[in-house]
């Protein structure tokens, strides 16, 4: 099975960062598009950033010019940098990843388990 952890969610006031990471373990042979979904109290799981294992970048129109991913395909690893943080922001924010954990096998969807951000004076 594959695994995704995040880490680095917490408590940030209005206009603070945050620097969320994700690191996925298990039987895996190759990875696709990674990238970072969040999901406030009330409302559905929205895209924040993807990223393509070629590099190809997509944002949220929300965090445009704030919030910046990046990967490490070696460590199959992504990360989100969160920069001008505002309270809309606060959410449950998921590490997702394609993985296809063999040649032969399809790529499956996986996610995280979620942390926490919290934007707030």
């Amino acid at each position: 099975q594959v695994q995704l952890v995040e880490s680095g969610g917490g408590l940030v006031q209005p206009g603070g960062s945050l620097r969320l990471s994700c690191a996925a373990s298990g039987k895996i042979f190759s990875i696709y598009d990674m990238g970072w979904y969040r999901q406030a109290p009330g409302k559905q799981r929205e895209l924040v950033a993807a990223i393509t294992v070629g590099g190809s970048l997509t944002y949220g129109d929300s965090v445009k010019g704030r919030f910046t991913i990046s990967r490490d395909n070696a460590k199959n690893t992504v990360d989100l940098q969160m920069n001008g943080l505002k309270p809309e922001d606060t959410a449950v924010y998921y590490c997702n990843a394609r993985v296809q954990v063999s040649l032969l096998s399809p790529d499956v969807n996986y996610w995280g388990q979620g942390t926490q951000v919290t934007v707030s004076s």
